[in-house]
């Protein structure tokens, strides 16, 4: 039943998407040992299974696979996370951009990528309908990811807070300097 309404949700964001194919996704994680049974994020303090990949440095987009990676990157600053396909034409002209704000924001707040195709089981946690997806990951509060709206003003409900469609840079750099802003930190 869990593999059903993971193809269904795969389906409907492959649909919905420019530029999207359809692909098999044998390969995905189980999300039970991230979430309880109500589906709250647990944040971890001991650091254990939480480190990103090593392959990545402080200037590089991350590639997650897990919620312990966001997690991890929570403990640095705000996360922005971009959710997309392989196959996706938008999501992949994206790339440069994120990449450019990885180095301008290393070491302040991190900028993630999440594949669909590659991690079905976060598609579904985040009710993932189109990419790509975009949206600023401020904290965890009583198990739950706190997001960062367009006005400033926190939110734990994701669609809220969604940076609409593909943007320019200046509408992610806005998003994130409001980020450093409400910590106390700044840009420069």
């Amino acid at each position: 039943m869990k593999k059903l309404v993971i193809l269904l949700v795969l389906l409907a964001a492959v649909v919905f998407t420019a530029g999207c194919t359809e692909e098999s996704q044998e390969n995905s994680t189980n999300l039970q040992e991230n979430q309880d049974i109500n589906g709250t994020v647990e944040a971890t303090e001991s650091g254990q299974n939480t480190t990103l990949p090593e392959t990545q440095n402080e200037s590089s987009v991350v590639q997650v696979t897990s919620l312990e990676q966001i997690n991890a990157s929570l403990k640095q600053g705000p996360v922005l996370m971009k959710i997309g396909s392989k196959h996706c034409g938008p999501c992949q002209a994206m790339r440069p951009m994120l990449k450019e704000l990885a180095t301008e924001y290393s070491g302040k707040a991190t900028i993630v990528s999440i594949d669909i195709t590659e991690s079905p089981d976060l598609a579904t946690y985040f009710d993932i309908v189109y990419v790509p997806d975009t949206t600023l990951i401020m904290g965890i509060e009583k198990g739950e990811y706190v997001y960062l709206k367009e006005d400033g003003t926190l939110t734990k409900d994701r669609l809220q807070a969604k940076i609409r469609g593909q943007m320019e840079k200046d509408v992610y750099t806005k998003r994130i300097d409001l980020a450093l802003l409400r910590e106390g930190k700044t840009h420069h």
